[in-house]
């Protein structure tokens, strides 16, 4: 009897994944303007977020509460995690955050439980409602949106991005230095997958959803996408522009490869007809810990080193 797929978690990254659905520019937060520069504390500037809002932060924040586990995930990454008042349940890595005070959903955001926290900072992703930004801004909250990039390079810029705003700078410029360091390695070291012309690239499959709900997956338009390919895999849905992939497709294309989350990988090679795929017949699915492929952090470069290492050795 085939097994489906159709859990909380689940729904919740098809949306976090699903990025590009979300186009609606956020409004600015009520506060007045200040001149950007060396400020003293509690100062404000301006700072333009993601989807265009001009919102009024503060230069030095006290308290920080992250609505998406990368937020979160970088901040730590920065050594800032001591700002950190709240997070979501979503918000488990490093697990350390699990410390951290949770505030619930982000789907479903508990506004009262946030303001609880009395942040003096609030940072998103994708996935807060603008309604209730809206609510945020009318009570003077600054929420600044800080969502994934299409390209693997977005890594780079939401650490940036995330330095800036909670006063850790500099020490995002040394991050990103050492990944581009790291990143940089992995691309010239010798791989039999390298010269295509001789050593084909091996397929791959990414699983984001499964089953009766559907069969969703990273197309060529995202970060995912550039991870699969920086490791020396070709993904078999590279020319698909969003989300959906059909099982006809999946089953045709037979990948090399398939990725898939560690919690979904037994029931995935289980479930009819994905377990007469050639991948799982011969042991070729690789389960990953939450978070590592599919949020936009850190330890995107792990993946590629332990990616590279598996298509080099089979």
């Amino acid at each position: 009897m085939p097994v489906f797929i159709n859990t909380t978690s689940t729904t919740h990254r098809l949306k976090h994944l699903c990025l590009l659905a979300l186009l609606s520019l956020l409004p600015s937060s009520c506060h007045s303007p200040q001149p950007n520069g060396n400020q003293p504390p509690h100062t404000t500037y301006q700072y333009t977020d993601d989807y265009g809002s001009v919102v009024n932060v503060p230069s030095n924040p006290k308290r920080v509460v992250s609505l998406s586990p990368a937020v979160t995930e970088i901040m730590f990454a920065l050594g800032a995690d001591s700002l950190l008042v709240g997070r979501t349940d979503f918000c488990a890595y490093p697990p350390e955050a699990r410390r951290i005070e949770s505030i619930g959903g982000i789907s479903n955001l508990n506004i009262e439980k946030v303001l609880s926290c009395n942040p003096d900072l609030i940072i998103s992703g994708s996935m807060v409602p603008q309604k209730v930004v809206e609510q945020f801004a009318k009570m003077g909250v600054p929420l600044v949106c800080v969502i994934e990039k299409q390209k693997f390079d977005g890594l780079y810029t939401n650490v940036q991005s995330i330095g800036q705003l909670v006063g850790k700078k500099h020490t995002a410029d040394s991050l990103n230095a050492s990944m581009r360091k790291h990143v940089k390695a992995l691309l010239t070291q010798p791989n039999p997958h390298t010269d295509t012309s001789t050593h084909p690239a091996p397929t791959v499959y990414y699983v984001v959803g499964f089953g009766s709900g559907g069969n969703f997956t990273a197309g060529g338009n995202t970060f995912i996408n550039d991870i699969i390919r920086m490791a020396g895999g070709r993904n078999i849905a590279e020319e698909s522009q969003g989300w959906t992939f059909s099982v006809e497709a999946l089953m045709d294309a037979d990948p090399d490869y398939i990725l898939i989350r560690a919690e979904d990988s037994a029931r995935f090679c289980q479930t009819t007809p994905y377990n007469r795929l050639t991948a799982v017949k011969k042991g070729r699915t690789v389960a990953l810990e939450d978070g590592i492929l599919d949020l936009q952090v850190p330890r995107n470069i792990e993946v590629i080193r332990r990616l590279n290492d598996r298509f080099a050795t089979e």
